[in-house]
């Protein structure tokens, strides 16, 4: 009895977290209706199926790849390709179905491609999709017939008879019809995690020789679970030829694989809502905090460099072990610890960040005046006493971060202990 009960909460949570999901899908554009938000948030729809299908390969699979752009990429061109036939007449699908087509193209790509680069595994397998990008790259260069050179092929997503007023005109139109593609794709391959070939992939990338043992082919369940990343990558880039109406050779570029690496290994590619988060935090990255500062990148790699060393399974991991320290009611006696690293870790913040201001100013900027403006202060560049105070605000900070980590540490230890003696008592009874 008590192993029914638990099994039909567990159902009524998965069904309640994806309500939420659709419902947050749903009302986000009633709270963000600005012409900037709706393509903050159409972005972040498309990115979370790119990532999540990236995870597939790293998380799931253990298999790292530096050319996942490949297939998002060539997705997006076959799709806006596909959209200028509709326009001309020459291929009769609806508009909406565009997407589908970029799926099918990454899904054959990724078959074409996965054949040759699952056969290998470990870092042979990076080093070959690394060269499959770099190929593919080479090529979108070179036969300007397809990809149209450096200025991309464009097309026009507004065409034929509306159908109950849907022209995909407005922004907010092409908004929930990528909301309606980001929550199918994302229930798919949630699903995915859960069949046996799903299970099987796990276990090739824990221990791929007790799963040859057992009598499976590794290198099939790679080249299937690689297909089928092709296939979601390839949504992802039709979506993104839909929503944008042009796309370019960047989109196969090395660096936007290495960004869906860094966003999924940020988010947490450990956990299955870890590239959900990481694939907000790229958008948010690449299109508003881009904005804010010259030095954006240089601030990513900090990130990056803070979380491997610090916190390997991304910020998944972070939230997942503070729920668990919920779950035994102790994250109350954290929550002073947290405002105290929080606070401090500001003042830190501020300080470093001054001085990088500063120094873009004068190496980037310096024809502007000796004058920034930074978080409503006026800084002169070129001043003694504002770099010095910048670092005496750095160097204050850092030392008060370290005396609330210290704190944090051994209440943090204390609490986990607690908790392993609780399980551990639990289990003897």
């Amino acid at each position: 009895m008590s192993s029914n009960n638990s099994l039909a909460s567990v159902n009524l949570g998965r069904w309640i977290t994806w309500s939420l999901f659709a419902l947050v899908l749903a009302v986000a554009p009633l709270l963000f209706n600005s012409g900037l938000g709706l393509t903050v948030l159409s972005q972040m729809g498309i990115a979370i199926i790119a990532c999540l299908s990236y995870n597939m390969l790293l998380g799931q699979g253990g298999m790292l790849s530096f050319g996942h752009a490949v297939y998002t990429g060539l997705g997006a061109f076959l799709a806006i390709h596909a959209l200028n036939s509709v326009a001309s007449g020459a291929l009769p699908i609806p508009v909406s179905t565009v997407p589908l087509v970029g799926g099918l193209a990454g899904m054959g790509f990724a078959a074409l491609f996965g054949y040759v680069t699952t056969r290998k595994a470990g870092t042979t397998f990076a080093m070959i999709t690394m060269g499959m990008g770099e190929l593919v790259f080479a090529m979108s260069l070179m036969i300007p017939e397809f990809f149209g050179g450096e200025g991309g092929i464009s097309g026009n997503r507004v065409i034929g008879n509306a159908f109950m007023g849907i022209t995909y005109g407005p922004a907010i139109q092409v908004y929930y019809l990528i909301a309606v593609y980001t929550f199918i794709s994302v229930v798919a391959m949630f699903a995915f995690t859960r069949t046996p070939l799903g299970r099987m992939l796990n276990a090739v990338r824990d221990n791929p020789e007790r799963v040859e043992f057992v009598g499976y082919n590794t290198q099939r369940i790679r080249y299937t679970a690689f297909i089928i990343a092709g296939f979601f990558a390839g949504i992802s880039g039709g979506l993104g030829a839909l929503n944008f109406e042009i796309v370019t050779a960047e989109v196969v570029h090395a660096g936007r694989s290495g960004a869906y690496l860094l966003f999924t290994f940020l988010g947490g590619a450990t956990f299955f809502f870890g590239p959900i988060i990481g694939a907000v935090l790229m958008v948010l990255a690449f299109v508003l905090f881009s904005e804010f500062t010259k030095a954006w990148l240089l601030y990513l790699g900090l990130i990056f460099l803070f979380m491997v060393m610090f916190a390997p399974g991304g910020f998944a991991s972070l939230i997942m072990m503070n729920l668990r320290v919920a779950a035994f009611g102790k994250l109350r006696q954290l929550w002073v610890s947290y405002l105290a690293l929080a606070v401090t870790g500001l003042i830190t913040l501020c300080g470093a960040a001054a001085m990088v201001e500063m120094l873009y100013h004068l190496q980037l900027s310096s024809s502007q005046g000796s004058e920034i403006v930074f978080i409503g202060l006026t800084l002169n560049t070129t001043g003694f006493n504002h770099w010095a105070l910048a670092a005496l605000v750095m160097g204050t900070g850092l030392a008060l971060f370290e005396l609330a980590r210290r704190r944090f540490a051994r209440e943090w230890g204390e609490i986990q202990a607690f908790i392993e003696k609780k399980l551990n008592r639990e289990e003897a009874s």
